[in-house]
C-alpha cells in the first residue's frame, strides 16, 4: 500500500522547488494533492509535469497569495470538496528578503511577516476543522536551518522562521487531543529554479552556484528539492505517527557545523 494511500494534501508554495517536488512525491504515494501559488503559470507546469510523471494522479491547484486570509479559506474549501478530505497540511510558501538587519525597512519585515507567519496561520487556521475531522491530521511547517544557525544578510527571513518553529511547537500542544501532529523540517541550501534563476541574472553558472556550498554542509553540495520532500512526506505519513513538535535538521550537517 502506497504510504499516503487514500490521504488528501494541499501544499502551498507548490508551483516550484520543494513543493513541486513534495507534491509529485504524495501523488506517487497515493494522494489527492491541492497545489496553492501566488504564481498561476508554475501552478500550470507543476500540474503538468505531475500529471505526465503519475498518470492518473489526482492534483489540483488553487492561485492565491498566501498572505490572503479569504483565499486561504477559499483554498481550503477547494479541496475538501474536490477531494472529500483534508488530511495533511504543508505549509512550503515563503518569501526571502536580503537585507542586513541594520539596513532593513519596516515594509520588508511587514511583507516577509505577511507571507511567511500570516501566511502560514491562514492556512493552519482554515484546514485546522478538515484536519480534525480527519482523525489523524499531520501539518508540516517547512522552516530553514538558518532558523537555528543564523548567518549574515537574512535576518528578516530566518527570524520569521525560526517563529515558524515556535508555531509548530505551539500546533503540537493545541491540536494533540484533536489527532494532529505538527512538525517541522529545516532545509538546508536546496538547489531550485530560484536559486539557479537568480545565479543566472548575477552572470553565475550552475556550476559556479554548486561550488559556493562545497563549505556550507559536512556533505560538500547543495540539496535536490526531492531531498527535502522525502522527510515531509515521511511527517505526513502514519510512519511519524508518534512524532509531534519536532524539527527536523535536513541541511547536510550544516547546524552542527
Amino acid at each position: 500500500m502506497a504510504r499516503l494511500e487514500n490521504k488528501a494534501a494541499l501544499v502551498t508554495g507548490g508551483g516550484a522547488g520543494i513543493g513541486a517536488a513534495t507534491a509529485l512525491l504524495f501523488c506517487r504515494e497515493g494522494a489527492a494533492v491541492m497545489l496553492v501559488d501566488a504564481d498561476a503559470a508554475a501552478l500550470d507546469r507543476t500540474l503538468a509535469m505531475i500529471r505526465s510523471e503519475v498518470p492518473g494522479a489526482r492534483i489540483a491547484a488553487y492561485a492565491a497569495d498566501v498572505s490572503d486570509a479569504d483565499e486561504a479559506a477559499r483554498a481550503v474549501a477547494e479541496a475538501v470538496t474536490a477531494f472529500g478530505s483534508l488530511d495533511v497540511l504543508v505549509n512550503n510558501a515563503a518569501m526571502r528578503n536580503y537585507a542586513a538587519l541594520a539596513d532593513a525597512q519596516p515594509a520588508e519585515w511587514q511583507a516577509m511577516v505577511a507571507v511567511n507567519l500570516i501566511g502560514t496561520s491562514n492556512y493552519c487556521r482554515a484546514a485546522l476543522p478538515a484536519l480534525r475531522r480527519s482523525g489523524s491530521g499531520s501539518i508540516v511547517n517547512v522552516s530553514s536551518c538558518y532558523a537555528v544557525t543564523g548567518r549574515k544578510g537574512m535576518g528578516i527571513y530566518d527570524a520569521t522562521k525560526a517563529a515558524q518553529l515556535a508555531m509548530t511547537r505551539t500546533l503540537a500542544f493545541e491540536e494533540a487531543s484533536h489527532g494532529i501532529r505538527a512538525n517541522a523540517v529545516c532545509p538546508g541550501s536546496t538547489l531550485t529554479d530560484f536559486h539557479v534563476a537568480r545565479a543566472g541574472h548575477a552572470g553565475k553558472s550552475v556550476e559556479a552556484l554548486k561550488g559556493e556550498r562545497q563549505s556550507t554542509s559536512l556533505l560538500g553540495r547543495w540539496a535536490a528539492p526531492e531531498e527535502i520532500a522525502r522527510p515531509i512526506l515521511w511527517f505526513a505519513s502514519d510512519e511519524a505517527s508518534f512524532i509531534t513538535g519536532a524539527t527536523l535538521m535536513v541541511d547536510g550537517g550544516l547546524s552542527i557545523m
